[in-house]
């Protein structure tokens, strides 16, 4: 396998882009990244011509895969040989905005932009303007975008910026708490209730590994903000539409927040944010009220038919039955490879998302690694996998697994993601399969993606691990 096209592709890159990248996680690959020429079903051909499973999918859009469907490639072709854009509202916008309503339960008005980030910026400034109050509650490792409120690292008593150029005062008004840890959010608001305007979270940690949350979690969240006349923001950039089909994660887990954020599927593949959720809240955005938010290419009618065909699409034929049928399927051989191989691992996810997180915590309380050599992984792990969750950890109290496996951010980022990064996605790449980046974001299963797909990413898993 050659990659001299990537490397002459990075050399050039070097010279005009910070980091030869246009996104830091893109770097990630070392000694450079593989330039992708182009994709076809569930898989990528790169400059070089090799050719991968792709269990990226963009980091996530692409529910349908690389190819996409007759009559979402015509919308999407005839709308830009339309005229590009307008300044104006288009039809299109107002055809997607309905359909976000009548599926997902907490949308009765939605205001499209154009990225998770400006999403949950925009959230984040509506839940202020709307309480009166300063404060947000974000959980340790969740990821909403590049924005100044989130990047936050610490903790409830000591938040401080996680990148250089965000004042201080800004991450004084972020009280980072681990997820899954009710204690933690008690006490902020027994501090600070007065004047925390959100709560915001994933319904599923999908940007540092997948953490499931543990049963009552999410009921939990919207009793206590409830409680305090806060409001609950659920970011579904990642799960919206992925996690419990058209209805999204809060459908699954039934509970219902005030503001949900979207990205990434609701546009189809093409650059997107929104902001959904109660309208006496979201009527809150100017025009009709006092918080400010507009752009110039929000609702741009190349991403509106982009997004309303691929619901469209989804909801009309079985992309859901595809993509989670082919996800229990990777979990379980997962399962069943990690419980020989490396039992002090974790796989992760639920519906079309996975993740095999490199957890080493023995029964013992001491860290233990797979010895691959000997074979020997008597002191990984709890004494007996019999009954353990078998296509991804739910979080439940009965598994065997439940006092190893991930609970919050804390807990992967102790796993051996070095291990990870800089040998086992080597060996994966070699053997043609392309995984995330690195250990903490997530892998996607699409549409073009087929059961020949899973069966040999499985044996590839044998062999790395």
């Amino acid at each position: 396998m050659t990659h001299e096209g990537s490397r002459r592709l990075y050399d050039r890159a070097l010279s005009v882009m910070p980091g030869g990248v246009n996104s830091a996680v893109r770097a990630a690959i070392e000694p450079y990244p593989f330039f992708v020429r182009k994709g076809e079903g569930g898989h990528v051909i790169d400059a070089d011509g090799n050719r991968y499973i792709d269990w990226v999918m963009g980091l996530g859009p692409l529910l349908l895969g690389h190819d996409l469907p007759e009559q979402v490639r015509a919308a999407i072709q005839r709308t830009a040989s339309e005229g590009p854009m307008y300044g104006t509202p288009t039809p299109v916008e107002v055809d997607l905005a309905e359909f976000v309503v009548r599926h997902v339960p907490s949308v009765e008005k939605i205001r499209f932009v154009n990225s998770g980030t400006e999403a949950t910026v925009s959230a984040v400034r509506l839940a202020r303007g709307y309480t009166g109050r300063n404060k947000i509650v974000v959980m340790q490792g969740g990821y909403h975008g590049a924005q100044e409120s989130t990047l936050v690292e610490g903790d409830a008593e000591n938040p401080r910026p996680s990148s250089a150029g965000i004042p201080q005062s800004f991450a004084d008004h972020t009280i980072p708490v681990p997820f899954n840890d009710e204690d933690a959010i008690r006490d902020a608001f027994e501090k600070h209730g007065d004047d925390i305007a959100a709560v915001l979270t994933e319904p599923i940690l999908g940007n540092y590994g997948i953490v499931y949350p543990e049963e009552g979690y999410h009921e939990f969240l919207r009793e206590i903000t409830a409680e305090h006349d806060s409001l609950l923001i659920f970011d579904e950039v990642i799960t919206g539409f992925r996690v419990g089909g058209l209805g999204c994660a809060q459908s699954e887990f039934g509970v219902t927040p005030d503001l949900t954020t979207f990205g990434k599927i609701v546009g189809g593949g093409f650059p997107v944010g929104a902001i959904g959720g109660r309208a006496e809240i979201v009527e809150h955005f100017a025009p009709s009220g006092d918080v400010f938010q507009a752009g110039t290419f929000s609702g741009h009618p190349v991403t509106m038919a982009a997004g309303l065909e691929t619901l469209q699409f989804a909801a009309e034929n079985d992309v859901y039955d595809h993509v989670n049928g082919l996800g229990d399927r990777l979990r379980n051989g997962l399962t069943e490879i990690v419980a020989d191989q490396a039992p002090s691992y974790t796989v992760t996810g639920t519906d079309s998302m996975f993740k095999v997180i490199f957890t080493r915590e023995g029964p013992s309380g001491v860290h233990s690694t797979p010895n691959t050599e000997s074979g020997d992984n008597s002191e990984q792990g709890p004494d007996s996998l019999e009954e353990q969750c078998e296509a991804g950890c739910r979080q439940e109290p009965t598994c065997p697994r439940y006092d190893y496996c991930p609970k919050n951010a804390a807990d992967v980022k102790n796993a051996e993601t070095e291990r990870w990064r800089r040998i086992f996605w080597g060996q994966m790449k070699e053997q043609e399969v392309f995984l995330s980046q690195n250990q903490f974001e997530c892998q996607f299963v699409s549409y073009g993606h087929t059961e020949e797909d899973v069966e040999r990413t499985l044996e590839a898993y044998k062999e790395a691990l």
